[in-house]
């Protein structure tokens, strides 16, 4: 049955999103592969890094059915050879016939397949995004900035409290927000949290199902802080057997991060490190987990002011809402600052 050019672009973005988080610092891209009568002969997505891009494990499957056909890829085809080979190389030599794609390459290095590909004799053309799970924004992001991209995920009530006056925060949200949280936190490279939740919550920092066993892909585990590691006792003894790294501030974190490669940062830090992290204009997207809970009085999401007025506030735009059991989850990313 033949696919339409929508469907094929669904597919390869569900291709990418299978494997975020394994990818870093290659952008976790998919593709899929249509024969001359637009049947779907080949699917696949960048493999971790060293192995094949999402054009050649598509073109692999595709095998023959590949010649005169149309690959539809998230992100133009790389035209560089680094530790695999160029993948405008790989279409040309499969014959394939027509290439679309999603996002032009922001990467100067890699930049320039669309161009290289039209001047073979390709139909080349690029394709609006739709509206659904992108698997690339936090790498585009993160390329255009020059650092990882953060995503600060909140847990709240109704009136905007991250945990009651006695401090408890657990459990603010449902068991449905929680292991969507934890989904989340498989397709990063790094979860981030401060000292300060460290000892006030002994975290795991570590990807979960429901009944605890752990998830196939694990974020990097990264506490901010200056409190040496000795002063935080038992809450920090499991996270030192796991292997974690610890940073005086969030932009020495991020430029470690950066230069190790790591592309999309999770951080769930408490209202120290957010507070931080918004003051210094440093999130990209925001993740609000809204609990239908009213405690009138309580911590807020931020241990300090973002600015002194409205016009100096962070400003965010819906990009998606959900419904999690009892709880929404609103998915927010950042706006550039008004005047």
């Amino acid at each position: 049955m033949a696919v339409s050019v929508e469907q094929a672009r669904d597919l390869a973005m569900a291709a990418g999103l299978a494997v975020k988080g394994s990818t870093s610092p290659n952008p976790p891209v998919g593709a899929v592969i249509l024969d001359r009568a637009d049947r779907l002969v080949g699917r696949g997505a960048t493999q971790p890094v060293g192995g094949a891009h999402a054009e050649v494990m598509a073109l692999q499957e595709a095998g023959a059915a590949a010649r005169g056909g149309t690959a539809v890829v998230t992100l133009e085809p790389c035209a560089h050879v680094g530790r695999t080979g160029a993948c405008t190389l790989a279409l040309l030599r499969a014959g394939i016939a027509r290439v679309l794609y999603v996002h032009a390459d922001p990467n100067p290095v890699a930049a320039g397949g669309a161009r290289i590909l039209a001047q073979a004799g390709v139909e080349v053309r690029q394709i609006p995004a739709g509206t659904g799970k992108d698997a690339l924004d936090p790498w585009l992001r993160a390329t255009k900035l020059q650092r990882p991209c953060v995503t600060l995920k909140v847990a709240q009530t109704l009136d905007g409290f991250s945990a009651a006056l006695d401090g408890t925060s657990q459990w603010i949200t449902s068991p449905q927000s929680r292991e969507h949280a934890h989904l989340d936190r498989q397709g990063r490279d790094a979860l981030m949290v401060g000292t300060g939740t460290v000892l006030a919550d002994n975290p795991r920092l570590s990807a979960r199902r429901p009944d605890g066993s752990l998830l196939p892909q694990q974020p990097r585990r990264v506490v901010v802080g200056s409190r040496p590691v000795e002063q935080m006792g038992a809450a920090a003894a499991h996270l030192q057997q796991a292997g974690f790294e610890q940073y005086a501030t969030p932009q020495q974190a991020l430029v470690q991060l950066w230069e190790s490669g790591a592309r999309d940062v999770l951080v769930e830090g408490g209202p120290g490190l957010a507070g931080s992290l918004l003051q210094a204009g440093l999130v990209d997207y925001l993740h609000v987990y809204i609990a239908p809970l009213v405690l009138g009085q309580g911590r807020s999401v931020s241990a300090t002011a973002v600015g002194p007025s409205l016009a100096d506030a962070a400003r965010f735009q819906r990009r998606a809402l959900r419904e999690l059991g009892p709880d929404i989850m609103v998915e927010l990313s950042a706006l550039a600052p008004e005047g």
